[in-house]
């Protein structure tokens, strides 16, 4: 009951290991039957790829040949050869869904590049029905999608039972070691059973985590000897690295898989992720989430949804325009100079709302009540529709439709030196609406304290990023953000 102790006085879910329910914790499937998933896997694979080409032949009635058969296995080799390569077929414990899917459908798209350029090498694309092979090609990792995840649901089930798991130990019972014991606990499809924990240093201070432990580290090398445990998750500090040297050393003795958490979390990440420099191994601080396959679906939500959009719109801006003129003098629309990602300098387009529109040295926020305002630029404030010219800058690629607010140059140069992480919110580009902005902080902000909690809504959009979170926060909008009490 040690391992229960320590989570339930560490604030985490409790889980009784050694009770019935969980009565699988002494005994461990996961080698063999980790072999066992990964060649079902692949012959999963190559059924589906073979059983799609066959349906869709059938689909079209264009009768097997022997070329198909030599497609087939041209693309069940290549598929297995780029797979492999991406580990595509690596233990699936403690392996996202998501991820997997992602590596799939890459395997899949350079199964289609090389079969092209086989085909064209040989001359012998004339031998095959387009339309029998472009459906092919798409159709396919629709496919492997819905296998993919039918077994995901099958190893979680399976897994909740307490079969495929791996033992697990963690060494190091402070808070690094008691947030990874919660995480496996909520996730038993994960298929990670802990053992407990292990530590050779005296439980004391607020900053460990109370309670008895499974031994010491000594205990735990002799336990990875005998094969008790199958993986090994250090969470030591990162000052224990003379500890963490020695611990290795003397694993290195023993068969036991073992990974290090690396004591990161003692510093605020922004989106933290792992790199190479050649082969050093280095991890992102701070950084951006709009990287590789992310940084596509976040360009083209913005160009699919903005054009969208500003078709939409475009007879109200029209309108909006007309009545700017009719009712003031001056341009219709007002150009700002903003923060943009990383920094950058850009132009952003708005109606304008008031008589004089300047950025100065010295920024004053627009207030209630305030008489640069103009009438009809008071209703465009209060609704945003003064944003809306800047769907052009969303194509244009310098802005984003979901974002942090971009704020006046003179305001960042301010607020920089007053709220710690407030630049870190220019690692992606400014938004027309944000996390922030439907949860109510938008407009003035003249207390320190309401820029604080924009701020914070901003960091944690960049942290928490989704392409679903994006699609969320744009519906909110439509309900929640065209109306403010704080916009004036």
């Amino acid at each position: 009951m040690a391992f229960e102790e320590i989570i339930r006085n560490s604030g985490a879910a409790t889980a009784v290991f050694g009770s019935d329910r969980m009565g699988f914790s002494k005994r461990s499937t996961g080698s063999s039957g980790d072999s066992v998933v990964r060649a079902g896997t692949r012959l999963m694979d190559a059924f589906w790829i073979a059983v799609t080409l066959w349906a869709v032949d059938r689909l079209y009635i264009d009768g097997w040949a022997d070329h198909y058969t030599l497609a087939v296995a041209c693309a069940i080799g290549l598929f297995m050869l780029f797979a492999e390569s991406i580990d595509l077929y690596r233990s699936w414990h403690g392996a996202s869904l998501i991820g997997d899917l992602l590596r799939m459908v890459a395997a899949w798209i350079l199964v289609v590049l090389g079969l092209a350029l086989i085909a064209y090498v040989t001359g012998s694309g004339g031998e095959y029905t387009r339309a029998v092979i472009l459906t092919w090609f798409v159709a396919t990792p629709f496919v492997l999608t819905a296998a993919h995840a039918g077994l995901h649901m099958l190893l979680a089930i399976i897994r909740r039972h307490g079969f495929n798991t791996r033992r697990v130990a963690i060494v190091g019972a402070r808070e690094l070691g008691a947030n990874l014991a919660q995480t496996i606990l909520r996730t038993p499809s994960m298929g990670l059973m802990p053992v407990g924990f292990y530590d050779d240093r005296k439980l004391a201070g607020s900053r460990r985590v109370s309670g008895e432990l499974a031994g010491d580290l000594d205990d735990l090398v002799e336990a990875a000897r005998k094969g008790d445990v199958d993986l090994i998750y250090i969470t030591l500090p990162m000052f224990a690295e003379a500890r963490i040297k020695r611990l290795i050393n003397k694993l290195s003795d023993s068969t036991v898989s073992v990974y290090l958490v690396p004591d990161v979390f003692m510093y605020e990440l922004l989106h933290s992720k792992w790199g190479n420099i050649g082969d050093l191994p280095v991890i992102s601080i701070f950084d951006t989430p709009f990287y590789g396959v992310d940084g596509w679906l976040k360009r083209a939500l913005d160009v699919v949804a903005g054009s969208i959009i500003l078709l939409i719109i475009a007879v109200p801006m029209l309108l909006i325009a007309l009545e700017i003129k009719r009712t003031s003098a001056g341009s219709v629309f007002f150009k700002q100079r903003r923060y943009g990602m990383n920094g950058h300098m850009i132009d952003v387009w708005k109606f304008r709302t008031m008589l004089v529109s300047e950025d100065g040295s010295e920024v004053t926020q627009a207030k209630k009540n305030d008489p640069r305002i103009t009438p009809f630029g008071a209703f465009l404030r209060r609704t945003s529709l003064d944003e809306l010219p800047q769907f052009i800058n969303v194509l244009q690629g310098t802005m984003s439709i979901v974002g942090p607010r971009p704020h006046a140059v003179a305001h960042n140069e301010q607020y920089r030196k007053l709220i710690s992480g407030y630049m870190l919110r220019h690692k992606v580009k400014p938004g027309i609406t944000g996390l922030a902005q439907i949860n109510g902080w938008r407009g003035e902000t003249d207390a320190i304290e309401k820029m604080q909690k924009r701020v914070e809504h901003d960091l944690g959009y960049i942290s928490n990023w989704s392409l679903g979170l994006d699609i969320k926060i744009i519906l909110l909008t439509v309900f929640r953000g065209f109306s403010s009490k704080n916009a004036y």
